[in-house]
């Protein structure tokens, strides 16, 4: 498969993972196996219902915009948080917002960090509330505080509990790691699509790797729009 396939088979597959997710019961993006991939990876009952909504909150946007951006990272990585900081809001605002196009965020928590699993799970959690993007946003914003701290998941309770979650609900999704299989799965399609590093931002055909600013998205965006526009 060619890089470019690859990365459209990556986008994809987020796509029809939604589209799927809407009327079945069984997330297609959880199909893939959990033991190959995470810190400690070990099968998880799946809570089918539960996957489906945390699955479909870490896409938004209007159904109808013409491209998607997948954001692949890392609630640990300083590249992501310096992505997040400085151009994450400007893309929102100019692209996300007004309905030009969709984002949806593909978790790859590396292994060099030592809360990146704890952390996707804590946004996964939430995204099964429907408040993946409020997560995403605390997790970035306090990064240097929970990153090498023993016993983060406390932390991320706390989290949840000032975005008003069901905090039970979400502490219960956390110790049983019921939303492992879908990053299980957004890590080893990112791998798959030779992506294996962050920040990674697959948008259209193009590919940006890395936290570039703001004018460098603005230009690909531009011209996947302009491209999609002519179809």
């Amino acid at each position: 498969m060619t890089t470019r396939l690859a990365f459209g088979a990556l986008c994809a597959a987020v796509l029809i993972a939604c589209a799927k997710t809407a009327e079945s019961a069984t997330p297609a993006i959880a199909a893939a196996p959990v033991a190959t991939y995470g810190p400690d990876a070990q099968p998880v009952a799946m809570d089918t219902v539960l996957l489906r909504k945390a699955d479909l909150g870490r896409i938004t946007g209007d159904s109808t915009a013409k491209i998607i951006v997948l954001e692949i990272s890392d609630f640990q990585c300083p590249f992501c948080k310096t992505f997040h900081d400085s151009t994450y809001a400007l893309l929102r605002t100019n692209y996300i917002d007004n309905g030009k196009a969709r984002m949806a965020y593909v978790n790859l928590p590396l292994r060099s960090h030592q809360n990146a699993w704890p952390a996707a799970e804590a946004a996964m959690c939430a995204s099964a509330q429907g408040s993946f993007w409020t997560m995403h946003d605390s997790l970035f914003d306090a990064q240097e505080r929970w990153a090498t701290i023993a016993k983060a998941d406390t932390m991320f309770l706390r989290f949840a509990s000032s975005l008003s979650l069901d905090a039970k609900a979400f502490g219960n999704c956390q110790s049983t790691h019921a939303t492992r299989p879908l990053i299980a799965s957004d890590a080893e399609r990112a791998s798959s699509a030779g992506i294996n590093g962050t920040p990674g931002f697959i948008i259209g055909d193009s590919l940006l790797s890395g936290a570039y600013p703001f004018a460098d998205f603005k230009r690909v965006i531009d011209a996947n729009l302009a491209s999609a526009a002519r179809r």
